[in-house]
């Protein structure tokens, strides 16, 4: 088991695929149910201990399903360890049944006892969530409900929160608050990573997720259909690979950042810096006559022209290798006279900010672009309110590439890259990023991995992945809390250089 998301696996699943991976393991690897159950109490009580590790007073409520025997054989783990334990069911005793009534029987036989849920304040060192588990499909009502309010009210008492397999309330699919959820600061789940707890609201509902896979075979998962792959610093490492001794900038791309109107020079300035900063060769900076030469001075190394509401920028748009168009673009003629020029070459774009607003008023598709869109934005693309993106962004995401092709990233809490070959899920990256223009510096980054040569559909998800890990490591040196875009260019320079980091 590990906190660490370095070591978290892969693959990450659905509910109903998770479940079949439980069947599976039963039925074709001739392991137990019960055995099973008790694999995964052992390994969630291991990480409690290790996280509380001095024993005091535990409650721990329990569903009447697995989760809730889960819950039992923990319970009774930690009263071997020498917790002060207090196990409360919702339900009645009589209504547990097969391995969840076997559970219980342990447990009480072994001197344990059971408390009606009560709807009273807690009073306890650290509360287990065991109570609904990853197969909720319908709003939390009723006592759990109440239960899931006491349970955060602890929580916001100081009192320690963990949670089982999931916490309860998040869909384990989409990420998605069925009206009530938990919010623990540690989870133990077990099998498969189920991708609601990675995405959404999941993050901020699950804590620091720690895994076990109970033993199981590797072959288990070999043909198991799966949702989303996790972008990891292994496969930048294989892709960013050193460059040779004798390249020079004409080998590292030109890309040509398209945006910057007046009283908006800050945000093409970033998103060009940011390109600079992720090893393109060459950047080209068109923005309004207003921002040109402050922005040279500040930046030498940027290339800027200060253009008219009716120039044309040919030149540099057969000129560059990548275009990223978008950030402090505007919406008046100055701005669509720059974006139907660059949309009309035949260059990759990434497309950003108001760039993709102005798709949404006249949408067409394309092969060789990278739409960024925070969920606002995919809403507007898709015509969707935007809490029905945030309630199955998989959904979402896939909408969007099947509506406008590329390749397409979702932003936000454990973001979304869909492709043409696979959907990547980025489970790094922290709330400190939550700040204006850090989207501007991810369109950078992109755009100068695809400069690179990158197809588009690595360099979104690669590009994501750095733009993440830089903001974690800026957030590591001072906090999360004022930290600006400006502070990631020098770990954006460190991880596009992953044998130095």
């Amino acid at each position: 088991m590990t906190e660490s998301s370095e070591y978290l696996p892969e693959v990450v699943y659905g509910a109903e695929q998770v479940a079949a991976l439980d069947r599976r393991f039963i039925e074709e690897f001739d392991v137990d149910g019960f055995e099973l159950m008790q694999r995964a109490a052992r390994a969630a009580y291991e990480e409690l201990a290790h996280i509380w590790a001095m024993p005091g007073t535990l409650c721990v409520f329990c569903g009447p399903g697995n989760n809730g025997a889960d819950g039992l054989l923990v319970a009774d783990l930690a009263r071997e360890g020498g917790w002060e334990v207090h196990a409360i069911s919702l339900v009645g005793t009589e209504q547990y049944s097969g391995d969840a009534a076997k559970a219980l029987s342990r447990y009480m036989d072994k001197g344990g006892t059971v408390e009606n849920f009560s709807n009273a304040p807690i009073e306890a060192d650290v509360v287990a969530d065991a109570l609904l588990g990853t197969g909720l499909n319908r709003d939390v009502e009723g006592d759990f409900a109440a239960a899931i309010e006491r349970i955060n009210e602890a929580g916001d008492a100081g009192i320690g929160v963990f949670a089982i397999d999931i916490a309860s309330g998040i869909d384990a699919s989409t990420g998605h608050v069925w009206a009530h959820a938990v919010r623990a600061d540690a989870t133990a789940t077990f099998i498969g990573l189920k991708l609601g707890m990675l995405t959404g609201e999941g993050p901020a509902h699950c804590g620091d997720i720690a895994f076990s896979a109970l033993d199981a075979p590797d072959e288990l998962h070999l043909e198991q259909p799966y949702v989303a792959r996790r972008l990891t610093h292994r496969r930048l490492r294989k892709t960013l690979r050193p460059r040779s001794r004798n390249q020079h900038k004409g080998d590292n791309g030109h890309v040509l950042c398209i945006g910057g109107n007046r009283g908006m020079g800050g945000s093409i300035r970033m998103s060009a810096e940011a390109a600079l900063r992720s090893g393109a060769g060459l950047v080209s900076v068109v923005c309004h006559a207003d921002h040109a030469g402050a922005m040279s001075q500040a930046r030498p190394e940027l290339m800027c022209l200060g253009v008219s509401e009716q120039a044309s920028i040919s030149t540099l748009v057969e000129a560059c290798d990548v275009i990223a168009i978008g950030p402090g673009l505007g919406s008046d003629a100055w701005a669509e006279n720059l974006w139907h020029q660059a949309v009309a070459s035949d260059k990759p774009l990434v497309v950003d900010a108001d760039a993709l607003n102005r798709l949404a008023r006249e949408p067409f598709e394309r092969d060789n672009w990278i739409l960024t869109p925070h969920p606002g934005e995919a809403g507007r693309l898709l015509d969707w309110p935007t809490p029905e993106v945030l309630d199955d962004r998989v959904k979402a995401v896939q909408t969007l590439r099947e509506r406008y092709g590329g390749s397409v990233v979702l932003k936000g809490a454990g973001s979304l890259i869909a492709t043409p070959e696979e959907l990547w899920l980025c489970t790094d990256g922290n709330p400190g990023m939550a700040v204006g223009g850090m989207g501007d510096l991810l369109t950078g980054v992109i755009a100068a991995l695809a400069a690179q040569g990158l197809e588009t559909s690595a360099a979104a998800s690669l590009g994501v992945y750095v733009h993440a890990r830089a903001g974690d490591q800026a957030a590591a040196a001072a906090g999360q809390r004022g930290m600006l875009p400006t502070d990631l260019f020098d770990a954006i320079r460190s991880f596009v250089n992953p044998g130095r980091s």
